[in-house]
C-alpha cells in the first residue's frame, strides 16, 4: 500500500494493485477566492502549487470523491480528467452533479461495492460539530469516508472531511483499520469552530486504534486550514504517538 500526498485532500492511493485518485483539487495556485466566513478568507486558493503535473494524475484506475466541495472537486479537475474515468461518489445527488459535468462512469459507493477484488464501504462523517451543522448544515452538506478491504492488504480507512464524532468512533470499532487517513488541517469557520479534524481529534483517533498507522492530509493548502504540519508533528511528539503518524509533505509518498 502506498499513499502519495498531492495537495490538500488530493492524494493517490495504491491499494491491491490499483491506483485511486482521491478528491482532486487541481487548480493553479491562487485561482479562486477564499471561502467566505472562514479563517483567512482574504487569501486565494489553493495556497500552493501542485507538486506534480496534472496529466500524471489521470493515470489512475478510479477516482474517489468523498464530497463535491470546491477544495475536493474543482473546475480544473472536471476539465482535466478523462470523461470516461470511473468515479466513485457518496450518493445519488453527487452522482448527478458529476454526471452533469460530462462524466459517464459514476458509481455510488455502498456497503456492497466491489472493484477489482477490492471492497469499498461507505462510512458516514460530519463536517463540523452538532452546533455548526445546526447553523451551516445546508452549506456544509453530507460527507463520507471509505473503508478499503482486500485479502492481501491491510484495512484502510479514509475518513474524509469530518471531525471526531460517533461516526468516526463507530467506524474504528467496527472495522479496526490498520491505516487511517485523516483530514487534519483544522479548517475553521469564524466564531463557530472546526469543520475538519484538529490535533485533539487526531489524538482521539490514535487512542481508539493505537496500533494503526495514521496519515495526516488536508493541510497547508487552503485558506481556512489552520493546523500546520510542524504543529501537528510537535503535538504528536509531546503526546507520544509520533511513531504512529505520517505527516507527508506535498508530493511525498508514504509506503505502508
Amino acid at each position: 500500500m502506498k499513499f502519495q500526498q498531492i495537495r490538500n485532500a488530493t492524494a493517490i492511493i495504491e491499494y491491491a494493485g490499483r491506483r485511486f485518485l482521491v478528491d482532486p483539487m487541481l487548480s493553479e495556485k491562487g485561482s479562486f477566492p477564499g471561502f467566505p466566513g472562514t479563517a483567512n478568507c482574504e487569501m486565494s486558493n489553493p495556497l500552493v502549487d501542485l507538486p506534480v503535473p496534472i496529466h500524471e494524475l489521470s493515470h489512475v484506475d478510479a477516482v474517489i470523491l468523498t464530497h463535491t466541495h470546491a477544495d475536493h472537486w474543482d473546475e480544473a479537475a472536471k476539465a482535466a480528467l478523462p470523461k470516461d474515468l470511473l468515479i466513485f461518489v457518496q450518493n445519488e445527488q453527487d452522482q448527478e452533479e458529476v454526471r452533469s459535468a460530462g462524466f459517464t462512469n459514476v458509481r455510488v459507493v455502498s456497503p456492497e461495492t466491489e472493484f477489482e477484488g477490492i471492497r469499498l464501504i461507505k462510512t458516514p462523517g460530519q463536517h463540523g460539530s452538532d452546533a455548526i451543522m445546526e447553523k451551516l448544515g445546508d452549506l456544509l452538506g453530507t460527507v463520507c469516508g471509505v473503508i478499503f478491504k482486500h485479502p492481501s492488504e491491510k484495512t484502510l480507512y479514509l475518513a474524509g472531511d469530518t471531525v471526531w464524532d460517533h461516526h468516526v468512533e463507530g467506524a474504528l470499532k467496527v472495522y479496526n483499520p490498520d491505516v487511517v487517513i485523516l483530514n487534519s488541517g483544522d479548517a475553521q469557520v469564524v466564531d463557530l469552530g472546526s469543520i475538519i479534524m484538529g490535533k485533539q481529534d487526531v489524538l482521539r483517533v490514535h487512542e481508539a486504534v493505537p496500533n494503526a498507522k495514521l496519515i495526516a492530509t488536508h493541510m497547508e493548502a487552503v485558506n481556512h486550514a489552520t493546523l500546520s504540519r510542524k504543529e501537528l508533528r510537535e503535538f504528536a511528539v509531546e503526546n507520544g504517538f509520533n511513531e504512529s503518524i505520517a505527516i507527508p509533505e506535498d508530493g511525498e509518498t508514504v509506503v505502508i
